[in-house]
């Protein structure tokens, strides 16, 4: 059963967001239960003050057990001031009123913190995959989610790389996943490619997700919210599949832009949540789909100096490529991980690798702090961030200029409905 509601052309109340909670909390009957909420980390937009309070105010005192776990597949830990600004609380309230709630971040590379409840077949996998691929896959989740009765999800849906929501079942894997299927996960959509993913409701790399939370099998509710940094448009809950399509389908109408044509140079804003490269990608992730062949698209970040504080020495060493760079010489990559490998090729495009020669289809540009000889090093181009004129870029659409603001949620698509692809090139 969904209960919910939600708006592409205005935004929901806070009165609305609260009788959706407390419906979904009423439906959940989780009076007595221990209950963890697993939620995402500040790189994504959510009302998340608004909703730790909503949570808290109906299950402290009802609910046997309340604690958060923060799903940060790799990115790294958040310290405790930082948690306690994504849920809105002081430290003497965390002292405090909160001081029975335990606020966790997910420890993806601590094996002691895991415990593998279960494998994916390699049969599964090449079934799942269409043939791309065929191994094992084992299912490594945070094992404290063992301690609860239900696992609870709150989080945003958006287009995505993964798939088409960066929340729900998502939020399980690879958001508390060990390193195995997180890598593999992300590789699988790399090599299917990121316009082809990228919006798509049902693909390849949903599938894993999905047959991953079946090996779990805990009880799973789900809030599931379509928000945009001024606003939410809506919000559902359910179980994880059902409040995740309703989102998606609203996500469909609130964050894919369809425009008519290309461009041949974008201005990719990057908000101030994004902290490295390794979020700041998604600005390319998101505006592929309508970058002209050869375009220019320039990720601007002052404020981002680090390409990635969880695996910049490993991006240093391997830089950014083409798919089909690392698909035609995986021997030369052995032992790197399918996740990185798969933000590589998702930051640089997609293009082709023939003769030993790659050919990207478009030029990505980080007008960043990060200096331009490590940009030389990663195969990245490079902009003095203190050269850009915002103004001057605006305005310029019919000059094939675009520039996008907050960058990074909202997928940019053609309107005739075609994508870039590597047979095409």
């Amino acid at each position: 059963m969904t209960i919910g509601l939600g708006y592409a052309d205005k935004f929901i109340s806070e009165d609305d967001i609260r009788g959706v909670v407390a419906g979904g909390l009423d439906e959940a009957r989780l009076t007595g239960k221990r209950v963890l909420v697993i939620i995402p980390d500040s790189t994504r937009t959510m009302p998340m003050p608004l909703m730790f309070r909503l949570l808290t105010e109906r299950l402290l005192g009802a609910a046997a057990t309340l604690d958060f776990l923060v799903a940060l597949g790799t990115h790294p830990p958040m310290p405790e001031d930082a948690l306690n600004k994504l849920l809105g609380i002081t430290t003497e309230e965390r002292a405090g009123r909160y001081a029975d709630v335990k606020i966790l971040n997910h420890a993806w590379d601590d094996p002691s913190a895991l415990r593998t409840v279960g494998h994916i077949t390699a049969a599964e996998i090449e079934e799942i995959s269409g043939g791309r691929m065929s191994e094992d896959v084992p299912v490594a989740i945070n094992k404290l989610v063992l301690e609860y009765d239900v696992l609870m999800i709150v989080g945003p849906v958006f287009p995505h790389d993964g798939v088409r929501s960066a929340k729900d079942n998502k939020n399980l894997c690879p958001g508390i996943a060990g390193p195995e299927i997180i890598h593999f996960f992300h590789w699988l959509g790399a090599v299917v490619t990121n316009p082809l993913i990228n919006g798509t409701k049902d693909t390849v790399t949903r599938k894993v997700v999905e047959r991953a939370a079946e090996i779990l099998g805990m009880d799973a509710v789900c809030f599931a919210l379509v928000t945009k940094h001024d606003g939410v448009h809506g919000m559902f809950y359910g179980t994880p599949p059902e409040a995740w399509s309703a989102a998606a389908d609203l996500a469909g109408e609130t964050h894919v832009k369809y425009v008519g044509r290309t461009y041949g140079n974008v201005l990719g804003i990057a908000p101030e949540m994004y902290d490295d490269i390794w979020t700041a990608g998604k600005v390319m992730y998101k505006l592929e789909p309508v970058l002209a062949d050869g375009a220019d698209l320039i990720i601007y970040a002052p404020h981002i100096d680090e390409v990635s504080y969880t695996h910049g020495k490993i991006l240093d060493r391997i830089g950014y490529h083409t798919r089909d760079y690392f698909l035609k010489q995986m021997d030369k990559f052995e032992g790197v991980p399918g996740g990185i490998m798969a933000h590589s090729t998702h930051v640089k495009g997609i293009g082709t690798f023939e003769d030993g020669v790659e050919k990207p289809r478009v030029n990505v540009i980080l007008a960043t702090r990060i200096p331009e000889e490590r940009c030389k090093q990663i195969n990245l181009g490079y902009m003095d961030p203190d050269s850009i004129n915002i103004a001057e870029w605006e305005g310029r659409e019919d000059e094939g200029v675009l520039v996008v603001h907050e960058a990074g949620e909202t997928l940019y698509r053609l309107s005739d409905g075609t994508v870039p692809r590597i047979e095409d090139l």
